[in-house]
């Protein structure tokens, strides 16, 4: 996940916006953190997703056959 200093200044910015006080540059940085937050929060979420095995109530393996490819794909 992103470092807490990164998240911290993300919050940071938006509590600027609310209040109407963020500078062009600001916008700038705001705009790069929340990409960078983005991106890394996809990465962990697909990951999360990859290692996730669906098991019906019979004990059947019921994960979707596309995480199974992306598995197989992986290795």
């Amino acid at each position: 996940m992103l470092e807490k200093a990164k998240i911290d200044r993300i919050n940071e910015l938006s509590k600027k916006k609310k209040a109407g006080t963020l500078t062009s540059n600001e916008k700038i940085e705001q705009e790069k953190l929340r990409k960078e937050y983005i991106k890394s929060f996809r990465t962990h979420m697909k990951g999360t997703i990859e290692n996730t095995t669906i098991i019906d109530p019979k004990g059947n393996d019921v994960t979707p056959h596309k995480i199974k490819q992306m598995r197989k794909n992986k290795n």
